[in-house]
C-alpha cells in the first residue's frame, strides 16, 4: 500500500523491508536528511556510531560474515564516500555482501565540483557488484531491492548506492519492493549433469584425491553438504584462510590450512595427489605459489558459482559451474563410498615433521619471551575452542590462523585477499553485534590496531564486548621478517615506537592487563573472559618472533622454509 513519505523515510522503510536491523556508519552534511529520518525508526533499525567511514565498511563485513546476512552502512559524500573506498574493495575481494549508501550532492549540482561532490559512482564500480546513483525519490524502492538482491545473491559483494541529496528530502508515494530477477544477471548456474558425472567417474578411479575447500561452502551454507561429500568418498581436505572453520578442527578428514603459511602436509599433498577437488576457492596465489609447477600431475575439478573462476589460474579437467549446495550433493549422489586410509595416513609423516620443527617450538617453548603461537593456543583452549576468531593482517593474522581452533562454521573474520591492516578492530565491533552471545576474540599487532584505533571510541559508546589480544613486539613483524630473509636483515621503517596501550585502554573506559612472562598468561585470560565486558589484553611476545612454515613468494609450493638450519 502506497503512503507519501520523504526519501530518506522510503530508504529506512526498504531497509526495514530487507530484514535489516543494523546500521553502522557516521553521518555529514550530504546525509544529513538520512540520518534525520533515522531517529523516526530507532525502534527497528540499531545504528553504530563508527568514529571512521573505513571502520563503517569493516563493521558491516564483520557483521556479514558471522551472520549470513547484508551488512549495511552510512556514510556522507566526498572524503567520507573516499574513506569508504577500502572497505568496499575488501569486500569485494574477500566476497562479502555489504551494501553502501553513500550521501551526494543534489542532483542540480552533480558535475559542477560542488562542495564535497566526489563521482562515486565511477570510483566504486571496479570494486563493487553494482554501483547505482539515486538521483529520483520514485527509484529509491526499486534500488534498494536490487541492491540487496545483488549484495547476497550467486558470489556475494558489496554494492553502492549513491543517494542524491534532493532524492533524500523529496517527498514520494512509496510502496515497498521486491526483486529476485534481473536480466542478464544469473546468480545460480544451472549445474550441467554431464560435468558431474566426468568428475564423480575421476574421483572414483582416483588412489590419492585431495580436496581444497574455500569460503564459497560458508557463503553457499553447504557444511553438512561438504562433509556428506568428504566422508562418503573418504577424502582429506586442506582449507584457504577464508574456509577455516567450514570444518570442525578434530574433524578426521581435516589436514590443515593451504598456502604461503599453511600447514606442510596439504601443501606437499597437493603436489602429489592424482585428483585435485577445488570446492569454493579461487586459486590465489598465496595458496598456489608458483603456476607453472603447481599440481602439474593432478586432474583438476573446480567447484564454483562465479564462471570467471574456472580456469582463471588454475586450468581445470572438469570445470563444475554451479552453487556448491546444489552441486554437492549431486556428486556425492554419484561417487563411490571409498577407503583411501592408506592415502590419509601419508599425512602423518608430514604432520610430525611440521611438530618437530615449528609447532612444538611455537606452542612448548622452554624459555624466553612469550610466542605469538602459544598465546593464540591459549586464548583458544581458554575459550573451549568455541568463539569468533577476528584478526588483523600480519604475523598475528597467520598465527591465529594456524593455532585457533573451531568447532563451528562462520567462526573466522579477517582481510584475506586485499590484506587490510586496521581491518580487525572495526570488524570485530560488528561480528559482536552480529552476535552478542558468542565470545569474539580478536588478535592484532601493534601495527595493525593502530590503522583503526580509534573504534575504541566505538566499543566504548556501544560497550560492545569484544575480547581485544594485542600481541605486541614493538615491529611492523610480517614486514620485518620478509627484510630478514629476503632483504639482508634491511629492517628499513618497520621498528615501532608505541604508544601505552593500557593508558588508551583507560582512556576510553576498557578494562586492560598487560603481561609479559609466561606464569601470568593463564591467569591474564582469565581475567579477560570472566566478564562480558570488552577488554584488552596486552601480551608482549619476543621482539623477532617468525611465521613458519614459509613458502616464499613465487616459489613452488613444496619449497617450504621452517626455520631449521640445513
Amino acid at each position: 500500500m502506497k503512503k507519501r513519505i520523504k526519501g530518506a523515510d522510503a530508504l529506512m522503510e526498504a531497509l526495514i523491508n530487507e530484514g535489516v536491523d543494523t546500521v553502522f556508519g557516521y553521518p555529514g552534511g550530504s546525509i544529513i536528511p538520512v540520518y534525520d529520518s533515522l531517529k523516526n525508526y530507532s525502534d527497528k533499525l540499531r545504528h553504530v556510531l563508527v568514529r571512521h567511514e573505513q571502520g563503517a565498511t569493516h563493521a558491516a563485513e564483520g557483521y556479514a560474515r558471522v551472520s549470513g546476512k547484508v551488512g549495511v552502512c552510512f556514510v556522507t559524500s566526498g572524503p567520507g564516500a573516499t574513506n569508504a573506498i577500502t572497505g568496499i574493495g575488501d569486500a569485494m575481494i574477500d566476497s562479502t555482501p555489504i551494501v553502501v549508501v553513500m550521501g551526494q550532492v543534489g542532483a542540480s549540482l552533480l558535475g559542477t565540483d560542488a562542495f564535497q561532490e566526489i563521482d562515486v559512482v565511477g570510483i566504486t564500480q571496479p570494486i563493487t557488484k553494482w554501483a547505482y546513483q539515486i538521483r529520483r525519490p520514485e527509484d529509491i524502492a526499486w534500488a534498494v531491492a536490487r541492491a540487496f538482491y545483488i549484495a547476497r545473491s550467486g558470489r556475494p559483494g558489496p554494492v553502492v548506492l549513491d543517494f542524491a541529496k534532493n532524492a533524500q528530502v523529496s517527498e514520494v508515494d512509496y510502496e515497498p519492493s521486491v526483486c529476485d530477477f534481473i536480466r542478464s544477471y544469473l546468480p545460480k548456474p544451472i549445474v550441467q549433469d554431464v560435468y558431474v558425472q566426468q568428475a564423480a567417474d575421476l574421483i572414483n578411479a582416483a588412489k590419492k584425491p585431495f580436496a581444497l575447500v574455500g569460503q564459497g561452502v560458508v557463503l553457499g551454507n553447504a557444511e553438512k553438504e561438504l562433509m556428506t561429500f568428504l566422508e562418503k568418498a573418504d577424502i582429506p581436505a586442506g582449507w584457504t584462510l577464508l574456509g577455516e572453520s567450514v570444518m570442525p578442527t578434530d574433524f578426521r578428514l581435516n589436514k590443515g590450512m593451504l598456502g604461503m603459511h599453511g600447514n606442510i602436509g596439504p601443501n606437499m599433498k597437493t603436489n602429489e595427489c592424482d585428483v585435485l577437488i577445488a570446492i569454493g576457492m579461487r586459486f590465489d596465489d598465496r595458496v598456489t605459489g608458483n603456476l607453472n609447477t603447481y599440481a602439474k600431475q593432478a586432474k583438476v575439478i573446480h567447484i564454483d558459482i562465479d564462471a570467471s573462476e574456472l580456469d582463471k589460474n588454475v586450468l581445470t579437467t572438469v570445470p563444475l559451474l554451479g552453487d556448491v549446495k546444489e552441486v554437492l550433493p549431486k556428486l556425492t549422489e554419484k561417487v563411490a563410498a571409498a577407503n583411501h586410509s592408506e592415502w590419509i595416513n601419508s599425512f602423518a609423516e608430514y604432520e610430525q615433521r611440521e611438530f618437530n620443527e615449528v609447532i612444538s617450538k611455537e606452542l612448548m617453548p622452554q624459555s624466553g619471551n612469550l610466542k605469538m603461537g602459544e598465546v593464540v593456543a591459549a586464548v583458544s583452549e581458554a575459550v573451549n575452542h568455541d568463539a569468533v576468531l577476528v584478526t588483523d593482517v600480519g604475523q598475528n593474522q597467520m598465527m591465529a590462523a594456524r593455532y585457533f581452533k573451531f568447532r563451528q562454521s562462520r567462526s573466522v573474520v579477517t582481510s584475506g585477499g586485499l590484506g587490510t591492516m586496521g581491518f580487525g578492530l572495526p570488524a570485530a565491533i560488528g561480528a559482536k553485534i552480529a552476535c552478542p552471545n558468542r565470545t569474539v576474540c580478536f588478535f592484532t599487532g601493534d601495527g595493525g590496531i593502530q590503522m583503526t584505533i580509534q573504534e575504541l571510541g566505538t566499543i566504548m559508546q556501544e560497550q560492545t564486548g569484544v575480547k581485544i589480544i594485542l600481541m605486541n613486539n614493538n615491529w611492523l613483524g610480517m614486514v620485518r621478517q620478509w627484510q630478514e630473509l629476503f632483504y639482508e636483515s634491511n629492517y628499513s621503517q618497520t621498528k615501532m615506537v608505541n604508544p601505552d596501550f593500557s593508558l588508551l585502554a583507560k582512556a576510553y573506559g576498557i578494562a586492560s592487563r598487560e603481561v609479559s612472562e609466561r606464569g601470568e598468561l593463564k591467569s591474564a585470560i582469565e581475567d579477560m573472559l570472566k566478564t562480558d565486558d570488552p577488554y584488552l589484553l596486552i601480551v608482549n611476545v619476543e621482539p623477532e618472533g617468525m611465521v613458519y612454515p614459509m613458502t616464499p613468494a613465487g616459489h613452488t609450493i613444496t619449497d617450504i622454509m621452517t626455520g631449521e638450519k640445513k
